[in-house]
Parts: C-alpha cells; structure tokens; sequence
C-alpha cells in the first residue's frame, strides 16, 4: 500500500509499504478515504521531535471498514467510520474514567515505565503507524471506531474532523471551563484554534476573540461570528483588554504550543502561556491543548530543550486562575460532535482549503509548513 513516509526533517513521501492488516481478533481494518494533515505533523515535520524516520505519518483518519477480526462485534464490514487519534483499550482504569488519551494497556513503555497514552502515527506515542495511507490498522475496533451516519461518504469533510480537532477545539473550552454567557480568547487561528472558536459558539460564548496574524486565518474566525486580533499590529494583550473594559477574557485557550513565535518569527515557547494570563481576568481559567514537548531536539531557545518554559508563575497565582492542560480525550466528546454535524448544527469542514490525492502529500506539506496564504486545512484522499 502507499503512505507518507518521514525521512527527515522536511522530508516526506509518498512510498510503498507493508500493506496493513488485522494483526489480533480485535483489530478492524479500514480503508481510507479521508485523512487531515494535522498541525501537529509540523512539529513532526520539521525534525522537532524523535518520530522515527521510515515512520508513517497521519492521524487524522475516516474511512470504510474492509475487514473485522473474530472478536469485533459491533462493527461491520461496510461500516464508515471515524476514527480517534487516541488508541484507548476501552477496559483500562483511565480509559473507564473516560480518559482514553492516556490508555494504559496500548501506552509504549519503551518510552518511559510508566508511559500512558497511543496514537497513530505520533511521537513518543506508540509503534503504530498513520493513516495517510491506504489502508489502517486499528486496534480494539469496536471502542475505537465513531460509526457515521448514512450522509458519511458524501460529508466526510466535516466528519473526519471528529478524530482530532474539532474535539480537541471543544476539549480546550472544557479545560478553560468556558460557560454559557461568557467570553473568551483564542490563542491561535489554525485548525484547533478555530475548532475551539467554533465550539465555544455552539456554547453560547458572548464573545469568542481569536488572536493570531495571518490573514487567512483571521478571516475564517470572522467568518463564524468571533472577533479576530492580529497581533501583528499591536499588542494581543492590550487588544483583549480594550475589548473586555481592560477586565480581561473570562476564559482563554492556547492553541499554539511551543513553537509559538513573534511577529518577527522569532520563537518563544513561553510566549502564548504568558499572554494568556495577561489577557484572562482574575480567577478566570486557562486550557491548553497546544502541544508542548518534554524535549525539543532542534531548540531554539536554550531552555525548552527539556521542555521547560519562564512562566509568569507569580502573576498567574496572585490572578487566582487556573489551568487545565492536555490531550484531548476524543471518545469523551466525538458522538455528540458527530450529532451536532449530523443536524447541521456544527459544520467544521468550513476551514478545509484543499482536497489533494495522497500523492501530493510532500507539496501539501511544504505549504502547509510555510503557513502560505490559503493553506488553512488540508484533507489527503487515498482513494482520489
């Protein structure tokens, strides 16, 4: 089968593989027809992390059901399906809690001892492989596969992004703790920064303020009623505050992570972290699901090379705020985020710029990267 390869720091392609196959009675097989490339790969991407090379990437991933093993029940052959990012056993002590991302029974352990959490095609997060390809293996099948409606084939530009951002948009208000009524800010306007705009409209937010500086994106939070911010063109920090009668965000999200950097495209993993306790008010709550790394093997700044950030530790406690942090927990969220699309009510595909066959992975990447104007989300299709 082919899949996207990583050889190297911004070095993918499309290559001949083992094709996948179900390797235990639980395992269902699926063929892909829709698979994002994530902001997440990027970090992957640039030799950021210690994904192996030869590895494949992709886990985003939607799909029609080829095969079942013995042991699978509830799915079908024929079967679409959306497929979470987290690969949960479904029987662990956190997956029971509902806390699949951070599975004890398909964790790595070679990572570290007591290592939790697998995902597809993902660092430090097990040896399975992604689904920008062909064909993908996924483990105990009947907890991990979304059954999709029968408007799937045809929707499957807003369904596939049930496997990772739109809940991971909707987990970030839940860790900031966003309530009807309330406001909140957005840091980042890229796929989960808008996933999370889009989320905390569903929930009835008075004000969804998104800060980021490219034209594009902004647009695109414009385009569903949120309030952009380019910080660009002045501090984000005294925007939100002139917005909110310099009281501050009710809630705020970090959707950015450590790669964050300025204007002038100098990087500042601590950057976001600290505007956020700037810009949300005094007892106010924070979520981050912008990803931050244990190590950094390419840093550019000294200390974040163990993963450690200059955090406004002081300000942050006298503001009496607090912070929920993580992966998100797909299965907590994707059947009603599947319904909210189902009815018309939610429709996430509105940030999708591109559809390309798989074989233009290695291009879609290079845009993708470069941030290149119009290049907000795009959906690799195996079957093209």
């Amino acid at each position: 089968m082919r899949a996207v390869v990583y050889n190297g720091p911004r070095d993918v392609a499309v290559q001949n593989v083992p094709d996948a196959r179900t390797e235990r009675p639980t395992d269902v097989l699926v063929r892909i027809t829709s698979t994002n490339i994530c902001g997440s790969d990027l970090h992957m991407y640039e030799g950021r992390t210690d994904f192996p090379r030869g590895g494949v990437f992709g886990h985003e991933n939607l799909g029609q059901v080829t095969e079942v093993g013995s042991a699978v029940d509830r799915v079908k052959v024929g079967d679409w399906v959306a497929i979470p990012f987290n690969i949960g056993c479904g029987f662990c002590k956190n997956c029971e809690r509902g806390l699949s991302a951070y599975c004890l029974t398909t964790a790595d352990r070679s990572v570290l001892p007591n290592m939790a959490g697998a995902a597809y095609g993902f660092a430090d997060m097990g040896p399975y492989r992604g689904g920008q390809a062909d064909l993908l293996r996924v483990p105990y099948g009947d907890y991990n596969c979304l059954k999709l409606p029968p408007d799937a084939e045809e929707r499957q530009n807003d369904y596939v992004m049930l496997a990772d951002i739109f809940p991971t948009g909707w987990h970030a208000t839940e860790l900031a703790g966003l309530r009807p009524g309330e406001s909140i800010v957005i840091y980042g306007a890229g796929p989960v920064g808008l996933m999370a705009a889009l989320s905390a409209m569903i929930k009835g937010a008075c004000m969804v303020m998104v800060v980021d500086r490219h034209p594009d994106r902004l647009r695109l939070a414009d385009s569903i009623g949120a309030v952009p911010i380019d910080d660009s063109k002045g501090s984000p920090v005294d925007q939100v505050l002139a917005l909110t009668n310099g009281v501050g965000a009710d809630r705020g999200c970090e959707c950015v992570g450590y790669q964050a950097h300025d204007p002038q495209g100098h990087e500042h993993p601590n950057m976001t972290m600290n505007d956020l306790v700037s810009s949300v008010k005094f007892t106010g709550g924070i979520g981050v699901v912008g990803v931050f790394t244990p190590q950094d093997p390419a840093p550019q700044d000294p200390l974040y090379k163990e993963g450690e950030i200059v955090f406004d530790h002081g300000l942050f406690w006298f503001k009496g705020q607090t912070i929920g942090v993580g992966q998100c927990n797909v299965k907590a969220y994707n059947r009603q985020l599947r319904d909210l699309i189902s009815t018309g009510r939610a429709k996430p595909s509105f940030i999708v710029s591109h559809e390309l066959p798989l074989g233009e992975a290695p291009k879609a990447y290079r845009h993708f990267d470069a941030r290149d104007d119009g290049w907000t989300k795009v959906i690799l299709k195996p079957a093209a």
